[in-house]
């Protein structure tokens, strides 16, 4: 896929996409979330890509959604350029079929792709971040700001309500008394605020931000297996709605017993104890163990 707005640049093993419509403070439409999704695709397939950071063009991470189709932006049914060719979600008495493809939410399409991601991903927050511009980031890993990032999730104030998975992110980031402070009344706050309140790790000076997020990923791509970091992102997600700890014991099991045998386990130990950098040659795209997926993939209905 040939990308219009977005950008996609690796460098020694980080890929780092970039939200590229910098004159529209980087709004979100069809053809960015086909590209974000396709992104996502493309590194996962990719083993030389190690860590993923996304940021914006400009001076904005994301604006939103794209107002320009003014009062019809959130009338699906009524849009022109809506991005599936579905068809109607229109039954033949006229009620709703809610299970219908054109009917699902396109920020949510690109949440659940970043959930599935086997790759860890860092936001690198360069400015304003607002409604799909943050709900977008909450399946990624880390997220760290700049002193000039602002973050919003007004969709109340648009007569509309959170999407993108927030509703399942959100209050596992923050909690729910503030998921709902900052939902129920769309108010802008700082960088400072979404510090304080544990949904970005860290805020630096705009010109640190990207080399902030650089060396992290580094000490990502540098230090750990990507095999390993792929099964532990999977892990910590997916467990965040386990009805029990026995589930996560018996992925636990799986993961320790066939990692425990692996040439990545091997070397772990023996760089460490001969004191040198580990030399991992487990690949993400051939060598998940067959236990992997442990669980059933949720259909849209």
């Amino acid at each position: 896929m040939i990308y219009q707005t977005i950008k996609y640049e690796v460098s020694e093993n980080i890929l780092t996409i970039t939200l590229n419509r910098p004159d529209k403070l980087n709004a979100f439409t069809g053809p960015m979330m086909f590209e974000l999704i396709d992104a996502f695709d493309q590194a996962d397939a990719d083993d030389e890509v190690r860590a993923i950071i996304v940021t914006g063009a400009g001076r904005a991470y994301c604006a939103g959604a794209d107002l320009s189709s003014g009062a019809k932006t959130f009338d699906f049914a009524e849009r022109e350029d809506r991005p599936d060719k579905q068809g109607t979600p229109l039954k033949a008495n006229g009620e709703i079929d809610w299970s219908h493809e054109s009917v699902r939410d396109g920020g949510g399409r690109v949440s659940l792709r970043i959930y599935e991601c086997l790759k860890p991903v860092i936001s690198a927050v360069n400015g304003a971040a607002v409604g799909v511009g943050v709900t977008m980031q909450l399946p990624m890993d880390i997220r760290i700001a700049s002193e000039d990032a602002r973050f919003g999730f007004v969709f109340n104030r648009r007569g509309i309500t959170p999407e993108a998975c927030s509703s399942w992110f959100l209050p596992r980031l923050v909690g729910i008394s503030k998921a709902l402070e900052w939902t129920y009344t769309g108010r802008i706050f700082s960088a400072q605020e979404a510090l304080a309140a544990g949904l970005v790790q860290q805020v630096c000076k705009p010109e640190e931000l990207l080399p902030t997020a650089r060396k992290l990923a580094r000490e990502i791509v540098d230090n750990s297996a990507p095999v390993s970091v792929a099964l532990t992102r999977q892990m910590l997600w997916r467990m965040l709605g386990a009805e029990h700890p026995m589930d996560a014991h018996r992925v636990d099991s799986r993961a320790i017993y066939s990692r425990g045998a692996s040439a990545d386990a091997k070397e772990g130990v023996m760089s460490f104890l001969e004191k040198r950098p580990a030399e991992f040659t487990g690949r993400v795209s051939q060598d998940m163990p067959s236990f992997f997926p442990w669980w059933e993939e949720k259909e849209y209905k």
